[in-house]
């Protein structure tokens, strides 16, 4: 058993008890295949309660820094976490994450960035431009009340909201700012919409 699949095992019942935690929108989820998973960021919750409650294994693309951590460095890339860095075009981890779906795997990307504890922060194009250019869907999804989970235990149930898929067309050419821009929009919009209902 890996280490990703045996804390999934372990977290489901501690985060449902200790934060009410549940998933809708499973049925969303193609069964196989490569995906793009695009998530809102308000907790350092966020990553292992998608990665405990999405149906599909998750190999995320996280901040640089936490790899130089010791010990928690070592960790992260053993549950399928992989480097990026925030502040400027990471090509080395953009290719990876392409080798990933090419292998038809699940790369989940959190599109602000960075933690957005007011809900403030502008999406960025990063998201789209992987699904574009490997050419398979990418599904939003909103982690509500997670920033509320260690202050109010039981008392904000957690909930991951899964959306629709969506496609852009890349593959066979290259995305124009102007359609990064626009698509990257609609992401933010689709991902805001889920976090409402």
């Amino acid at each position: 058993m890996s280490l990703y699949t045996a804390c999934r095992a372990a977290l489901i019942p501690l985060t449902r008890l200790a934060f009410g935690a549940r998933v809708r929108g499973v049925e969303r989820v193609p069964a196989t295949g490569a995906l793009v998973v695009a998530a809102n960021h308000r907790s350092y919750l966020d990553p292992p309660l998608l990665g405990t409650w999405f149906p599909r294994v998750i190999h995320f693309m996280a901040k640089r820094e936490l790899f130089e951590i010791p010990i928690l460095g070592r960790l992260l890339g053993r549950v399928n976490a992989f480097p990026v860095e925030r502040d400027r075009a990471d090509l080395k981890s953009v290719r990876r994450a392409l080798r990933l779906l090419k292998k038809g795997e699940v790369v989940g990307i959190f599109p602000e960035g960075r933690r957005n504890s007011d809900g403030a922060a502008r999406a960025r194009g990063g998201a789209v431009l992987i699904a574009a250019t490997a050419g398979c869907p990418l599904l939003p999804v909103a982690i509500v009340n997670s920033d509320e989970a260690l202050r109010r235990l039981r008392h904000s149930a957690v909930e991951i909201r899964i959306g629709e898929p969506m496609t852009f067309q890349g593959r066979e050419r290259k995305l124009t700012k102007g359609e990064l821009r626009d698509w990257t929009e609609q992401v933010a919009g689709a991902i805001s919409a889920l976090g409402a209902k």
